[in-house]
C-alpha cells in the first residue's frame, strides 16, 4: 500500500464520520449522546452539523495533500490527546453512550494508518 492510499484511508475516517454529523446530526446526536445532552433547542444540531463540516474539511486536507513521514508522525502524534478525550466523556464524567466510542475506533484506525504511512514514506525517503 502506498503512502498516498494510505492518506485516502485516513481522510475515509473523516468523510464517513464527518458526513454522518454533516447530514444526519440528529441520528449522531441520538446515538452518541446521553439523553440529558440531547437537548438544547436548534444550536445542538447546527453545531453538529457544523462540526462535520469541519471533519469533511480537514478529510479534504488528509486526501489532496503531500504527506511525507514526518506528516504521518505528527499527525499520529496530535491524535494521542483524542483518546483522552474519548475516555473521560465516555467513563469518567459521561456525556457519551458507548456508541459514541466510534469517534475512539476511528482514531485507533487513523493511529494505525499514519504509523505505516510513516513506516512506508520513510521507506521511500530512504530510497530517494
Amino acid at each position: 500500500m502506498t503512502p498516498k492510499r494510505i492518506q485516502f484511508l485516513i481522510s475515509l475516517v473523516f468523510f464517513i464520520l464527518g458526513g454522518w454529523a454533516l447530514f444526519f446530526p440528529g441520528h449522531v446526536i441520538e446515538t452518541v449522546f446521553l439523553p440529558e445532552y440531547q437537548k438544547g433547542g436548534k444550536i445542538v444540531p447546527f453545531m453538529m452539523a457544523c462540526f462535520g463540516a469541519q471533519a469533511l474539511l480537514a478529510g479534504l486536507f488528509a486526501a489532496f495533500s503531500r504527506f511525507n513521514s514526518t506528516t504521518f508522525l505528527a499527525y499520529g502524534i496530535a491524535l494521542l490527546p483524542f483518546f483522552g478525550f474519548n475516555y473521560y466523556f465516555t467513563f469518567h464524567d459521561p456525556v457519551f453512550t458507548m456508541m459514541g466510542l466510534i469517534d475512539a475506533v476511528g482514531n485507533i484506525i487513523m493511529l494505525v494508518l499514519c504509523y505505516l504511512g510513516w513506516s512506508k514514506s520513510k521507506v521511500e525517503e530512504t530510497k530517494a
